[in-house]
């Protein structure tokens, strides 16, 4: 057993790993005080195991290692104290949420990249660690990605810090940028090894792999074939070898791992995802016991990187991914299928040949292939960024400001989360975290559910609070949406995952003990009142059939077979988009609810009284309405008051879109010419399309709001004067100069240029009679573009369209010349168009 209190035999422990050539230059450039270096190494080199061991002999203090996943964290862990010949846990540990083995002096700790980012809130210097790697950085996770933008205020603190960023399919150039803009010199280390043979076999499924409920059946079971079959096969020549099948998500490798079952026996069928148990994950990444049956792994991205499953020269990949996406205009968010990137493909196809030659079967056609984007999509660019703010508000740095990101947030996310940190008063109007938002920073929950948790708590109980909580932010799929059904299955221990809620329970009845009382236990429903809490704008009422109308203003369907059918009044937590006959029509389905009893919504701070514009006849009326957000309850006809009746009036138009309204020509051209300088040059020309101009409603056109609000007819408005509030001053005075309403042409005449529309990033043309443009050789530009011209007959037909004249003029002029002469033989149509005189008329000239 190795001496755990010297360092680390990097001899030893680096024996048969090809990172090992590169030890030295590692210690090298990370023994200056503040180093930053970028690793990049395939998979199987041994980089997870070296690094770490390396930072740790050249460090006093300890190293600290980021895994994306909690079951790659326990992994790497282990690995590391194998082979160093130590006990888990005395030189190399970990920490995940629920579970902590490490001692205090251990000097290699393995953590998510979550556990992490409160550490920091809680002590922004990191205290006691003087080494910080971020590993499989190009799995572009959410936290991830937080982490790295951090680093510009984390090494400002300490500049004595060495951070290490690696991946095995890494933008190395990316990162050095990055991470060089945030000060210091950058090094790099490129681990290059010789590639283990690949084959790649193609074996795509006779129809498709999806449709509009998800992954088909028959696929999967195309999956499941293909992979018995490929298994077989191997083992006929090689019994030692093992497989590895890729799905994208739990209900999927569920499938695939009961087919399995029956096809392959004598074969041990293992599943890996979220949802199986942490000793039994660890069980799949282990190998195949000495003695043991052949195996067959069937997992979702868990097994994608950070890990090496011993024996595994197979692997099957079905081509899907579950990437996270946002619904803005329907307040949803979740997991949607796609197709895999090529990265992820590579990245799956590398457990294959990661000790030894392998095998690669892909269920989908090379030409798929060869035609699916380079790299994932940054979940910073997808997903919902509530927890990220909350975040950076509660670090001091609302929105983000002063850090450097690989990918900035989209605005409109940002916007949308920094809403509800409002709602929830975890941030004040300038975004800066309060006393509450501090508390839910520092919980391990997203905000809505921390919330849920604290309220729930405070009025009836911990235990309740976090039995309820548990299940319902957890990754538990309730039958039939009920989540009250889910919670006493748990509760009764009559569900396969009991063990895993009850460890959850545990920690968060931990986590309220600290929480501040806010009342005494009273009467109603915790399960409806937490969900209340935590997502007050999905309470939900049923219109008819299995339909409910959200409080938010959109509408779902409730699954035919749920025991909530009939229920008035639901408690939403989840509801996803979908088509198909659970959606009802309405384009999304509730995923997970509770039964809230009327009397609770009414005698709650549910409802409120607002004014609400109709539009009727072309002019809008008023109504004041009383009701749980969208749902009403009661409404009354009333006068809009000039007011209460514009803030109506923006409603409407957010509800009903810029199609309430109409835009003259000219107001249309304005609109276009504003557009086009806010894609071609960004602020302070602002942008036009509908969902800004509606958000920004009362800024441009308040007075137009006040009038509808009135009365007048929404066909009545002048909107050109709104449109004009839009331009930025002083910039304002270069309208004409930079996107110009018209072009002079060669006759002299002003023509009208005719922009794309808002939402295209198409030429501006200008359509003009030939003759009028004779002696015009180049085509203007127009930010940087040449303008588009389409060449008129005398008639106003089209005969051609150029944003290159002098080649017109110099060829297909010719013919034209040829056809018309004939036709128009009033008109003017010379041999030499550049010196011929431009006419608006029927003027001949020489050589005609």
């Amino acid at each position: 057993m190795a001496d755990v209190s010297a360092g680390f035999d990097l001899g030893r422990i680096g024996q048969g790993l090809p990172f090992a050539a590169d030890v030295d230059r590692l210690a090298a450039l990370a023994s200056g005080p503040g180093a930053a270096v970028v690793v990049q190494a395939p998979p199987g080199t041994g980089k997870t195991t070296l690094v770490p061991a390396v930072l740790a002999n050249v460090v006093t203090g300890r190293v600290v290692v980021t895994q994306p996943r909690r079951i790659a964290v326990r992994a790497a862990a282990r690995r590391l104290a194998h082979l160093d010949g130590s006990p888990l846990g005395a030189r190399s540990g970990f920490s995940v949420r629920g579970e902590r083995v490490m001692s205090e002096t251990a000097p290699v700790e393995f953590v998510t990249p979550g556990l992490l980012l409160r550490r920091l809130l809680a002590d922004p210097a990191l205290s006691g660690i003087d080494a910080l790697v971020l590993d499989e950085v190009h799995e572009r996770q959410l936290d991830t990605d937080l982490l790295l933008a951090l680093l510009t205020d984390v090494r400002e603190l300490r500049d004595d810090l060495v951070v290490v960023v690696m991946s095995a399919t890494l933008d190395a150039p990316r990162y050095v940028e990055l991470l060089t803009a945030q000060g210091g010199q950058v090094a790099v280390v490129d681990t290059a090894v010789p590639a283990h043979p690949l084959e790649v076999r193609w074996r795509p499924a006779a129809g498709p792999r999806l449709d509009d409920r998800g992954v088909r059946r028959d696929f999967l079971d195309h999956v499941a074939a293909t992979a018995a079959e490929a298994h077989a096969r191997a083992l006929a020549t090689d019994a030692s070898v093992d497989a590895l099948v890729f799905l994208p998500g739990a209900r999927e490798v569920d499938h695939v791992v009961a087919a399995l079952a029956t096809r392959t026996p004598g074969t041990e069928v293992l599943a890996l995802h979220g949802r199986v148990a942490a000793a039994d994950q660890d069980d799949a990444i282990a190998g195949r016991p000495a003695g043991g049956p052949p195996r067959m792994v069937v997992s979702t991205a868990l097994a994608e990187s950070a890990l090496t499953v011993p024996g595994v020269r197979l692997v099957v990949d079905s081509g899907l991914a579950r990437e996270p996406r946002v619904d803005r205009a329907r307040g949803m968010s979740g997991l949607v299928t796609v197709a895999a990137s090529r990265a992820t493909a590579v990245q799956r196809a590398g457990r294959a040949v990661r000790l030894g030659p392998g095998t690669v079967v892909r269920c989908y056609e090379e030409r798929t292939h060869l035609g699916l984007p380079d790299h994932l999509t940054a979940e910073l660019l997808t997903s919902d960024l509530t927890s990220v703010m909350l975040f950076l508000s509660a670090w001091g740095a609302p929105a983000g400001a002063g850090l450097r990101w690989l990918d900035a947030p989209p605005p409109a996310a940002v916007e949308d989360a920094t809403a509800v940190l409002r709602a929830l008063e975890a941030v004040d109007d300038e975004g800066r975290v309060t006393a509450a938002g501090r508390r839910l920073a520092g919980l391990p929950l997203a905000p809505r559910w921390g919330r849920a948790l604290l309220e729930t708590a405070a009025q009836f109980g911990a235990g309740p609070a976090a039995e309820i909580v548990a299940a319902a932010s957890g990754d538990f799929r309730p039958d039939g949406a009920d989540l009250g059904a889910l919670v006493q299955r748990l509760r009764a221990g009559r569900h396969p995952q009991q063990q895993t809620w009850r460890r959850e329970v545990d920690r968060l009845r931990r986590v309220v003990g600290a929480a501040p009382e806010r009342g005494t236990a009273g009467g109603g429903d915790p399960l409806s009142s937490a969900l209340v809490s935590a997502w007050p704008e999905r309470v939900a009422r049923r219109t008819e059939g299995t339909t409910y109308l959200l409080a938010r203003g959109t509408r779902a369907g409730l699954p035919a077979d749920s025991s909530l059918v009939g229920e008035e009044w639901l408690a939403v937590a989840e509801v996803t988009r979908a088509t198909g006959r659970q959606a009802a029509g309405t384009g999304a389905v509730i995923r997970a609810a509770a039964a809230l009893a009327e009397a609770d919504v009414l005698a709650g701070a549910l409802v409120g009284r607002r004014v609400v514009a109709d539009l009727v006849d072309g002019r809008l009326r008023g109504r004041s309405v009383v009701g749980v957000g969208a749902i009403e309850l009661t409404s009354t006809p009333i006068r809009l008051d000039p007011v209460t009746g514009a803030v109506a009036v923006a409603e409407a138009l957010r509800r009903h879109g810029l199609g309430l309204l109409t835009f003259s020509g000219a107001a249309d051209a304005l609109r276009r010419r504003l557009a086009l300088l806010h894609r071609r040059l960004g602020a302070p020309w602002p942008a036009t399309n509908d969902e800004a101009l509606v958000a920004a409603a009362e800024t441009w056109l308040g007075p137009e709001l006040r009038r509808l609000a009135e009365g007048a007819a929404a066909g009545s408005l002048d909107l050109l004067p709104a449109v004009r509030r839009l331009l930025p001053w002083p910039e304002a005075a270069r309208l004409d100069e930079l996107a110009p309403a018209a072009l002079q042409v060669p006759s002299g005449r002003q023509v009208a240029l005719v922009y794309p529309p808002v939402d295209e990033d198409g030429p501006v043309r200008v359509e003009v009679k030939l003759q009028e443009c004779f002696g015009l050789a180049e085509s203007p530009l127009l930010l940087g573009t040449p303008v588009l011209f389409h060449l008129l007959s005398p008639a106003g037909r089209p005969l051609a369209v150029t944003d290159d004249l002098a080649s017109f003029w110099a060829g297909p002029y010719r013919q034209v010349r040829a056809e018309m002469r004939g036709r128009y033989p009033k008109h003017p149509w010379p041999e030499d168009p550049w010196t011929a005189r431009p006419t608006r008329g029927t003027g001949r000239s020489s050589g005609s």
